[in-house]
C-alpha cells in the first residue's frame, strides 16, 4: 500500500510526541508519589517526635510507652482532644496501622516501642541500624531513636484523593500536550511535504518533455538547497537541450552548404551546362575536404564524450611545442600582414603531452586568432612557469569578445560572429575541440578578452613532480 511522505512524517512526529509525553507522565506520577510519601513520612515523624518527647518529659523514662502508644496514639496528633476526626466515608484520618511506620529504640539499644514484625518489643538493635535512624532529644540529650520501616505508611483517604487529583491533572495535561503535538505534527509535515510535492510535479513535467521547470525556494535548509539544486539542474538541462537543437541545426547547415555546392556543380556537369575544368574539380574537392574535416571533428568529440580518445603522451619542451605550432602559419601571417611573436624563456620544464594533440590545440587557437585579427595586427604565443604549472597563451589584437559571451565560446557550434558562418568562418567546433583535448591531457583552458583590444586564451598544465 502506497504511503505518502506526508503520512509517514505525521505518523513519525505523532509517535515521538506520544511516547515522549507519556514517558514524562509516568516519570512525573512516580516522582510525585515518592515525594508525597516522603512528605507524609517527614510530617508523621515530626508529629511523633513531638508526642514522644512530651511523654518522656512527663515520665522521665520510656517505661510504659508501649501501652501509652496503644491507648493514646492519637492524642498528640489531635491537639484539640477527643477522638480523631472522621472523613466523609466515616474513616479516621489516621488509620490505626499508621502507628507502625517506626520503632522506638532506647539509649541502650533495645526496642521499647515495637513495630511488629520487623522490630519486636525487647529486641536488641545494632549500632549500625541505630545510626541510620532519627534521634529524639530532650534538654540537649539523646533520649531515643526512631527507626523507620522499609515500607511506606498507608495513605489516608484524603491523601489518596490528593494523589488521584494530581495524577488526573498530569493525565489531562498529557492529553492536551499530545493533541497540540498532533496538530503541530500535521502542520510541520504538510510544510515539509509541500516542496517535495512541487519537486515531484516539476520532475514529472520534465519527464513529459517540459524542461523549463522552476520550483519556489522557501527556505535555506536542506529542502531549500534541494529546490535550488533542482532549479539549477532544470536550467542546465533546458540549456543543453537548446544547444542540442542548435547543434543539430548547425550540423545540418554545415553539411548542406558544401553538399549544395557539390551537387550543383556535378548536376551542371552532367547536363553539359558546365565543363569539368581543373578549377571546378578543385572547388568540388575543397568542399569534400570541408565535409571530411567536419566529420573528423564530430568523430573526435564523440570519442571524447565516450572516453575513447587515444592519447599518446611523450616528454616535450614548451619551446618546441610553440615553435612547431607556429611554423605552418608563417606564410599566412605574411600574406595577411599579421605578425606572429613567440615568447618562451629558457629552462622551462618538459611536459608529458601528446604532441599531435597539442599541435591541433594550438593550430585551432591560431586559426581562430587569424579570423578576428585585422591586417597590421599581432598574434603572440608564449609559455611561462607559474605556480608550479606551465601556462601557454595565445593572444591576438582582434575585435575581442563581449563579456556576456565569454562563458559560451567553448560550446559546440557556438560562433561569436554568426555572420561568418556562411563566409568561411569555421564550423564552430574549434574551441570545443581545444577544451576537450586540453582536459583529456589533464590541463585546463580559460579565456580573457577586452572588446576592441583583443583576446587571450590560456592553457595550463601542472608540472609533474621530480622523483
Amino acid at each position: 500500500m502506497h504511503r505518502s511522505i506526508f503520512f509517514k512524517l505525521t505518523v513519525a512526529f505523532v509517535l515521538v510526541a506520544v511516547i515522549s509525553t507519556f514517558t514524562i507522565m509516568i516519570v512525573l506520577r512516580a516522582t510525585n508519589l515518592d515525594r508525597f510519601n516522603r512528605f507524609v513520612i517527614d510530617q508523621l515523624t515530626s508529629d511523633v517526635q513531638e508526642g514522644l518527647t512530651q511523654y518522656y518529659a512527663a515520665n522521665s523514662s520510656w517505661e510504659g510507652v508501649q501501652e501509652y502508644w496503644q491507648t493514646a496514639r492519637y492524642s498528640f496528633m489531635n491537639p484539640g482532644g477527643g477522638p480523631p476526626p472522621e472523613n466523609r466515608e466515616g474513616e479516621v484520618r489516621h488509620p490505626e496501622d499508621r502507628r507502625n511506620f517506626f520503632a522506638l529504640i532506647d539509649t541502650n539499644g533495645f526496642v521499647v516501642l515495637a513495630a511488629e514484625p520487623d522490630y519486636p518489643l525487647g529486641m536488641r538493635v545494632s549500632e549500625e541500624l541505630i545510626a541510620s535512624g532519627t534521634s529524639i532529644q530532650y534538654e540537649g540529650q539523646v533520649i531515643g531513636t526512631m527507626l523507620p520501616l522499609p515500607r511506606d505508611p498507608q495513605l489516608t483517604p484524603e491523601e489518596t484523593r490528593f494523589i488521584e487529583r494530581s495524577n488526573r491533572a498530569v493525565l489531562e495535561a498529557t492529553l492536551i500536550a499530545v493533541a497540540i503535538a498532533v496538530v503541530l505534527a500535521v502542520i510541520l509535515s504538510r510544510t515539509m511535504a509541500r516542496p517535495l510535492r512541487q519537486l515531484t510535479r516539476a520532475a514529472q513535467n520534465m519527464a513529459s518533455g517540459d524542461l523549463e521547470q522552476e520550483v519556489e525556494v522557501r527556505s535555506k535548509d536542506e529542502l531549500g538547497e534541494l529546490a535550488a539544486a533542482f532549479n539549477q539542474m532544470s536550467l542546465e538541462v533546458s540549456r543543453a537541450n537548446k544547444q542540442r537543437r542548435q547543434m543539430t541545426a548547425d550540423i545540418a547547415h554545415d553539411l548542406r552548404t558544401p553538399l549544395t555546392v557539390i551537387a550543383g556543380y556535378i548536376e551542371s556537369m552532367r547536363d553539359g551546362v558546365l565543363k569539368p575544368t581543373p578549377q571546378r574539380l578543385s572547388l568540388i574537392y575543397n568542399e569534400i575536404e570541408r565535409l571530411e574535416a567536419l566529420v573528423n571533428d564530430l568523430r573526435l568529440l564523440s570519442q571524447v564524450d565516450a572516453g575513447e580518445l587515444p592519447i599518446h603522451p611523450q616528454s616535450i619542451s614548451p619551446q618546441t611545442i610553440l615553435e612547431r605550432a607556429a611554423l605552418p602559419f608563417q606564410h599566412r601571417a605574411e600574406q595577411n600582414q599579421i605578425a606572429i611573436q613567440l615568447h618562451a624563456p629558457e629552462g622551462l620544464p618538459d611536459l608529458n603531452l601528446d604532441e599531435a594533440r597539442m599541435m591541433q590545440v594550438l593550430s585551432n587557437l591560431i586559426i581562430n586568432a587569424f579570423q578576428f585579427t585585422p591586417a597590421g595586427g599581432q598574434i603572440t604565443m608564449s609559455a611561462e612557469l607559474k605556480d608550479g604549472a606551465v601556462c601557454f597563451s595565445v593572444s591576438d589584437t582582434g575585435q575581442g569578445i563581449p563579456p556576456e559571451e565569454l562563458n559560451l565560446v567553448f560550446d559546440r557550434f557556438y560562433r561569436v560572429d554568426r555572420s561568418r558562418q556562411d563566409a568561411g568562418g569555421g564550423s564552430g567546433l574549434g574551441l570545443a575541440i581545444v577544451k576537450a583535448l586540453v582536459e583529456a591531457q589533464g590541463g585546463r583552458v580559460a579565456v580573457e578578452s577586452v572588446v576592441g583590444e583583443g583576446t587571450t586564451f590560456r592553457i595550463v598544465f601542472p608540472v609533474a613532480p621530480q622523483l
